[in-house]
């Protein structure tokens, strides 16, 4: 293994001590879905499906919201946005263990709109502070970052709620979300390279089918995860292990660390579709190993293998197909494609499930992203390559 590309970003000035601040700062946000969620079911005393419904007015939002998020850094810059998100972040947790549940529903979509965006500001750092030739390794490893948060981050969200209230936990968030804010006001990280620095590029240059090809394919990955994560849960409750459905979730997560390390120190690498819908093959016949939850474990590294790749190769991508005049705009698009598909495949995957067996779940998340694979890449097909956009 490669590792000199990895001593090159680590080298990189600023870039070390922002990658740990920003994998903080998104330890509250991948705590807020699974809280929210707690406190329907537990305060204020509903069912999955009214729970369901919150996360995914919520989802819309944000979905709606990040690219307008995007545009507004790249037109304002970062420090408009954490002004309009850090007012947002504080007036939603603050009161929304309060609101009744229908009040919820629509304060979820409104504050979805303007959450902070953790995680595209991240990759807009990362891509602002290193060279291009670096980018590939310093996205994957922003990639798994985003891991590690989500290992810690909904489990921390579930231990204060179960442990103190949902109110807490939800004070918590906000008051996290309010002082990274503040912490990235005051340090105004670069969110594009100084070589990048020009007027606004019209979307109809950037926003091209080959572009669209690579978000569909963002969104294709985040499909078939979700799936695979509710078949996870159906699988071991099948099993009657429901209490160790997060160590696999910890295997996944672990496999897509590796993975992503692995992506970082390549120097070429397969297009984005290739590995998006290889993730759904590989996806398709995990079912067929629920009978033990030691071998259902294995099954599930291969297709992992490749989330963190894919992620971080999406990013990639859209680097090299926006200028940097509207680079947090896309950034924020794909934001959305990763919501929309997370959005699409877990409820896809349960109907399939409720009306078959958890082994179909899998079935159909893989080869729900192998027909998105095949979309990308008739999209990039027809599209020819841009030889150059105003930087």
């Amino acid at each position: 293994m490669n590792l000199a590309p990895y001593r090159a970003v680590l080298r990189t000035p600023r870039l070390p001590s922002l990658m740990l601040l920003m994998l903080v700062a998104r330890i509250p946000a991948t705590a807020a879905g699974m809280t929210i969620t707690m406190h329907v079911l537990l305060s204020l005393e509903r069912g999955y499906g009214a729970a369901g419904l919150v996360g995914a007015m919520a989802t819309i939002g944000i979905a709606v919201g990040a690219p307008l998020m995007g545009r507004l850094v790249d037109r304002r810059g970062l420090r408009a946005m954490l002004l309009l998100s850090m007012c947002s972040e504080a007036v939603f947790w603050f009161i929304a263990p309060a609101l009744p549940y229908e009040v919820l529903l629509v304060t979820c979509f409104v504050s979805g709109i303007a959450v902070m965006p953790v995680m595209q500001i991240g990759r807009q750092i990362t891509t602002a502070l290193v060279p291009e030739e670096s980018r590939r390794t310093a996205l994957a490893m922003d990639s798994m970052a985003v891991e590690l948060a989500f290992m810690a981050g909904p489990a921390l969200g579930v231990f204060l709620t179960t442990h103190w209230h949902s109110r807490v936990a939800m004070w918590a968030i906000g008051a996290s979300m309010v002082v990274f804010g503040l912490v990235l006001y005051a340090v105004n990280p670069p969110v594009r390279d100084e070589s990048e620095q020009g007027p606004p590029v019209p979307r109809g240059e950037w926003l091209t089918g080959r572009l669209v090809g690579v978000l569909i394919s963002a969104g294709g990955a985040t499909f078939v995860l979700s799936g695979v994560e509710v078949s996870v849960v159906a699988s071991m409750r099948g099993m009657g292990l429901t209490d160790w459905t997060g160590a696999l979730i910890v295997v996944m997560c672990v496999a897509s660390l590796v993975g992503g390390f692995v992506y970082g120190g390549m120097t070429r690498v397969p297009p984005i579709w290739v590995l998006m819908g290889a993730m759904g093959l590989l996806a398709v016949p995990i079912g067929l190993f629920e009978w033990s939850p030691w071998v259902l474990a294995l099954a599930l590294v291969p297709t992992n293998f490749l989330c963190a790749p894919t992620i971080a190769g999406t990013g990639e991508a859209i680097t090299r197909l926006t200028p940097g005049s509207a680079r947090g705009e896309a950034m924020g698009l794909q934001g959305s494609a990763f919501t929309l598909g997370a959005a699409l495949g877990a409820p896809v995957t349960g109907f399939v499930i409720d009306h078959s067996a958890p082994g179909w779940g899998f079935a159909v998340a893989g080869a729900g992203a192998v027909v998105i694979g095949l979309v990308s890449m008739t999209l990039t097909a027809r599209t020819p390559a841009v030889s150059a956009l105003p930087r």
